[in-house]
């Protein structure tokens, strides 16, 4: 269990890192619906612990305080109401010294229990805490830049933008047509929508060994792009139009240079830097123009250990569906996957924000076709 308690703390430990930066006044607001404040994150990753973990294997267990299900509860329905997603910036109260308080109290009692039992369903549900911890961190991130970047001073979050990160390789693999494996196949960690090992057959198609650069994206802008509807998918055409999108997230032009906000403040676009903060939508209409394609999830993992990935989660043509036998599990940690298999693209790989050790080439990442605030880029393939 050493290993296992070592982990759980090491996780814990990264998450108060990544806050050690903020001031008391940046733990609170919510700049958007799908951006939620560092302290519900930090709230609700504990809760995550007390409620599928200590609630039910910690002999006699008193919860810290009731409320805290209603109030940091994400969207699990099985376990009973919960606040709306939108207001989560409404929490005020508890305070953040009162939060880090619940904090240290799950961590307490989530170490007597790891240090106490061999339970193979503690390990396995602390596991999946840890993972479900590491996919918050990312978040954090995420939505600490969404939330800064609204604020019109440009505040500095730290030296790491994390969107400096250039290509290292470039040209095309090329892979032949076969019968291939796609899925986990390891006794390792990984989530439930990555199993159901099976075969699927693939043309011989060829995959940028390089991911797309700011510099080759000002270019699609520039050949106006974002005003030709004829590469757009419908659906994306009257998105770009009703929201008045015509560059990435964060781009700004000032005196005729493109800049763009960063963790680290406001920053000229380096045009050699790998694209970053694009939709869906945008890639597939980025790749239409450069008369290419994106890959399909199943053509990414085959390839992917041959490329150099790891910096951007990169859009995939595949819709978000559930592998052959996929079968969801009993309780509340059935809700974690399952439910969302609609209206989602698939996102492969890792991102700079990315934990570490928090990536696979199987890892099935997933978002609507919208989004734009997660580290995304695009990789092209023909």
């Amino acid at each position: 269990m050493d290993t296992i308690l070592q982990h759980y703390q090491n996780t814990r430990n990264y998450t108060q890192t990544i806050c050690n930066p903020l001031n008391i006044e940046d733990y609170t607001p919510q700049s958007a619906a799908f951006a939620s404040p560092p302290k519900w994150h930090i709230a609700h990753t504990t809760w995550f612990f007390e409620e599928m973990i200590l609630k039910s294997f910690y002999p006699n267990y008193i919860v810290f305080d009731s409320e805290y299900s209603f109030l940091f509860n994400s969207y699990y329905n099985s376990i009973g109401k919960r606040i709306e997603r939108r207001n989560r910036g409404l929490i005020t109260r508890p305070s953040i010294d009162v939060v880090f308080k619940y904090r240290a109290y799950v961590d307490k009692h989530m170490t007597q229990l790891l240090e106490t039992t061999a339970d193979p369903e503690v390990v396995k549900l602390t596991v999946l805490g840890i993972n479900h911890e590491q996919q918050h961190q990312e978040l954090l991130l995420t939505d600490l830049k969404y939330t800064f970047s609204l604020n019109p001073i440009n505040p500095k979050y730290t030296d790491h933008n994390l969107v400096e990160a250039t290509n290292t390789e470039s040209g095309w693999l090329s892979i032949q047509e076969g019968v291939y494996t796609i899925g986990h196949n390891t006794d390792s960690f990984s989530f439930d929508n990555e199993l159901g090992l099976h075969k699927v057959y693939l043309q011989p198609y060829s995959i940028n060994k390089a991911l797309v650069t700011n510099q080759e994206y000002i270019e699609f802008i520039e050949a106006k792009g974002y005003q030709t509807a004829n590469y757009w998918l419908d659906e994306g055409w009257y998105w770009i139009n009703d929201n008045a999108i015509d560059k990435p997230l964060y781009w700004v032009k000032i005196d005729a240079t493109w800049h763009h906000y960063t963790l680290s403040g406001l920053k000229p676009v380096n045009p050699d830097a790998i694209l970053t903060h694009v939709s869906y939508y945008e890639a597939a209409a980025f790749a239409f123009w450069k008369g290419m394609r994106l890959p399909t999830e199943f053509e990414w993992e085959i390839a992917s250990e041959n490329l150099n990935w790891g910096q951007r989660w990169e859009w995939t043509n595949s819709a978000y569906l559930p592998y052959p036998n996929f079968e969801i599990a009993k309780g509340a940690v059935g809700e974690y996957n399952g439910k969302f298999m609609i209206n989602q693209m698939v996102l492969r790989g890792a991102s700079s924000a990315t934990s570490k050790n928090h990536s696979r080439p199987t890892y099935r990442n997933f978002f609507p076709p919208q989004t734009k605030w997660q580290f995304s880029g695009i990789r092209l393939a023909k």
